[in-house]
C-alpha cells in the first residue's frame, strides 16, 4: 500500500455524517452542518437501519466456490470454463470517540484454481477512513482504499458500501482487463471549517494510481495515476436544503513504454442538495469543464465541455438504495488520451425477511475520445457490469450467499478485452463472521 493517508494517523468523514443531514429534520441554525455528496467524497452508505453500529471488532473468514464460464476473457478466441475456490479472511474495526472516528478494514484473499493451478494467487484489500474534529468547527477527514487482485469480480462476501458517490470520476472508468493483475489505491484528504451558523469553506487533494505488475497480462492498457485537489464554499438555506460552488483542478497521466498521455482538466460546478428526510438525500452538480490534452505524436488540443453529477441516497430499515449519474472530460484508467466520460451506477439492498437479504448492483460507462483527430480515436468503448446476491443468515454468525455476476466490455482496439469482452460468474459462499463491541 503507496500509504498517503496512512501516514497522516487514518483519517474520513463517516459516511454516515458525510452523506446524511445531521439535522435534516430541523434544529437552530446553529448545528454543524452536512457536508453534501458533490464534496464529501465518501460513498453512500448501504447499511439498513438495524445495521448501523459503532464502536466494534469484527473477524470473519468466507470460503467461496466458483464457476467461470470465460477465464481468459481478452487473452484469446477461445472461452475457457474454469472453478475456483477461494479463502477471504477479513478483520475490522471501528473506534469511536468523543473528537474523532476510525474504521479500518483489511482482507487477504487465497484463491485456489482447477484445473490451471499455475493461477493460484494471493490477493490483498485494504480501507482506511478517520474523521476528527480538530476544533468545534473545523474537520479533518481522510479515506485511502488499496486492491490487489486480478480478479473483475468482486469477493462474494463483498458490501456494497463504496460503490456509489455523489463526486466526479478522477479516471476514465470502467475498463478493466479480465484476469490481469492489478494494483490500485485512492487516498484523499480533506478539511473543511463552518465560518458562520450556515456557511462552510474546505479544500480536499486526492491521489490515485493504477499499476499492472506484469504489462504481458494487459495488452493495450498502461500505468495511470491522477492527482489534484478541489476548494468548495458550502451554505445552508435550511436544515434540509445546501447549495454552494466548487472548483477542482485535477492532472491525469497514462504511461505508455517511452511516452506520456496527460490529461488536466480545470472544472466549476454549482451544487444542490436536499435531505426530504432523515435518512434521503438528492444532489445535483452542474458546471463547464476546461480540459488540456497532451498525446504524441499529436498536437496538444484544449476545449470546454459541460460537467454534470446527480446522484440520490436512501437508508431505510428494510432496504437502501443509491443511484448516480455523471458526464464529465477523463483521462487515465489505463487508455491513453482523454474522453467524453458517461456514467451510471446504482446498488440496492433489501431484506426480504429475517434471514433472508438481497444485494443488487450494476454500472454502465460509455468512453468516447475528445477529438477524432486524436490517434486514441480507436479506443472508443463501453462497459457494462451487474450482480445479483442472496444471501441468508444461519444463526447469528454464519451466512450462505448465492452470487451472479456479469461483465461486458467493448473497446475493439484494446488486446487484453477486445478477443473476448464478456465474463460471466456463478458463486456459492459461505461465511463466518464474530463481532465484539470495543471499549466495554
Amino acid at each position: 500500500m503507496r500509504g498517503q493517508v496512512l501516514l497522516i494517523a487514518m483519517l474520513t468523514s463517516a459516511a454516515a455524517v458525510a452523506q446524511v443531514a445531521p439535522s435534516a429534520t430541523g434544529g437552530p441554525a446553529a448545528t454543524p452542518m452536512a457536508t453534501p455528496p458533490p464534496i464529501s467524497g465518501v460513498s453512500y452508505p448501504m447499511q439498513l437501519g438495524s445495521e448501523v453500529r459503532a464502536n466494534y471488532l469484527r473477524a470473519g473468514v468466507t470460503y467461496t466456490t466458483s464457476y467461470i464460464d470465460n477465464l481468459y476473457a481478452g487473452s484469446g478466441n477461445t472461452a475457457i470454463a474454469e472453478t475456483t475456490l477461494s479463502i477471504l479472511p477479513t478483520i475490522a474495526f471501528d473506534a469511536s470517540a468523543s473528537k474523532q472516528r476510525a474504521v479500518v478494514t483489511y482482507s487477504p484473499g487465497f484463491t485456489f484454481y482447477r484445473p490451471s493451478s499455475e493461477l493460484d494467487e494471493v490477493d490483498n484489500t485494504a480501507a482506511v477512513n478517520y474523521d476528527r474534529l480538530l476544533s468545534p468547527h473545523t474537520t479533518v477527514s481522510a479515506i485511502e482504499r488499496f486492491q490487489d487482485s486480478s480478479s473483475p469480480f468482486s469477493p462474494a462476501d463483498a458490501e456494497l458500501d463504496g460503490s456509489v458517490t455523489g463526486t466526479p470520476e478522477s479516471f476514465t472508468p470502467g475498463v478493466v482487463p479480465p484476469f490481469a493483475k492489478r494494483l490500485t489505491n485512492f487516498a484523499s484528504v480533506e478539511i473543511a471549517a463552518q465560518t458562520g451558523p450556515n456557511t462552510m469553506i474546505g479544500a480536499s487533494g486526492l491521489s490515485a494510481t493504477l499499476h499492472y505488475p506484469d504489462p504481458s497480462q494487459a495488452p493495450g492498457l498502461y500505468d495511470s495515476n491522477s492527482r489534484g485537489g478541489t476548494a468548495f464554499y458550502n451554505a445552508r438555506l435550511s436544515p434540509e436544503q445546501y447549495v454552494g460552488v466548487t472548483y477542482q483542478y485535477l492532472d491525469m497521466l497514462t504511461t505508455p513504454t517511452g511516452d506520456e498521455s496527460t490529461t488536466k482538466t480545470s472544472t466549476v460546478m454549482g451544487y444542490y442538495s436536499i435531505y426530504p428526510a432523515a435518512r434521503l438525500s438528492l444532489s445535483v452538480a452542474v458546471g463547464p469543464q476546461y480540459y488540456q490534452v497532451t498525446v504524441p505524436p499529436a498536437l496538444p488540443i484544449s476545449s470546454w465541455a459541460p460537467s454534470i453529477m446527480t446522484s440520490m441516497g436512501w437508508q431505510g430499515d428494510r432496504m437502501s438504495v443509491a443511484a448516480s449519474y455523471s458526464q464529465s472530460v477523463t483521462g487515465g484508467g489505463g487508455l491513453i488520451g482523454a474522453f467524453h466520460s458517461r456514467s451510471a451506477s446504482a446498488a440496492v439492498r433489501w431484506q426480504l425477511a429475517r434471514e433472508w437479504m438481497l444485494e443488487t448492483a450494476g454500472s454502465y460507462f460509455v468512453n468516447k475520445s475528445v477529438d477524432a483527430d486524436l490517434p486514441t480515436e480507436n479506443l472508443n468503448g463501453h462497459s457494462l457490469s451487474g450482480s445479483a446476491t442472496l444471501r441468508r443468515s444461519i444463526g447469528k454468525q454464519v451466512s450462505l450467499a448465492l452470487d451472479y455476476d456479469r461483465i461486458h466490455q467493448d473497446y475493439g482496439e484494446v488486446p487484453a478485452i477486445s478477443a473476448n469482452p464478456n465474463a460471466d460468474r456463478v458463486s456459492i459462499a459461505l461465511t463466518w463472521n464474530f463481532m465484539r463491541p470495543l471499549g466495554r
